[in-house]
């Protein structure tokens, strides 16, 4: 959808790329959140154990760090995995300010079982793009994240 807006051509262009680029992210977006709320989860908390997952314990500010979200915010889906029994928290004993979160057995059979099915979905949903043109939309993407944290 192109942009209503009546300025230069850079900026039309600019703001029809950023139009599009919010409204399929949100489309994808909500269909992948409808799969994970089905398993009692939030899009934060899924995030959380997915990467405990493939990367094993991580100190609280690493998954913030991973998951782009504040260690604040992290800290309460960490509070909400731990009252499921999904995760444990482990204060580190040189320095009792660093919090290592991992899956508990309950967390590792949960995110196994609903990981696949996420997948499956994420193909399915791109699977309207060739694989040539999913590499060449991460290469854009990756491209413009740099781009926006260079500033």
């Amino acid at each position: 959808m192109p942009s209503n807006y009546q300025g230069t051509p850079d900026e039309v262009e600019a703001l029809s790329a950023f139009i599009n680029l919010m409204r399929a992210g949100d489309s994808v977006a909500a269909v992948l959140q409808r799969d994970i709320a089905q398993n009692e989860l939030t899009n934060s908390q899924f995030g959380v154990l997915e990467t405990l997952l493939h990367r094993g314990p991580l100190f609280q500010g690493e998954l913030a760090q991973k998951l782009l979200r504040c260690t604040g915010s992290i800290t309460s889906v960490v509070d909400g995995l731990e009252k499921k029994g999904m995760v444990e928290r482990r204060r580190e004993s040189h320095d009792k300010r660093y919090v290592r979160v991992s899956l508990t057995p309950k967390g590792k059979k949960a995110i196994e079982q609903v990981f696949p099915k996420h997948v499956r979905a994420v193909v399915q949903l791109f699977g309207s793009l060739t694989r040539e043109e999913q590499g060449e939309l991460r290469r854009l993407c990756a491209k413009l994240g740099k781009s926006a944290r260079k500033d």
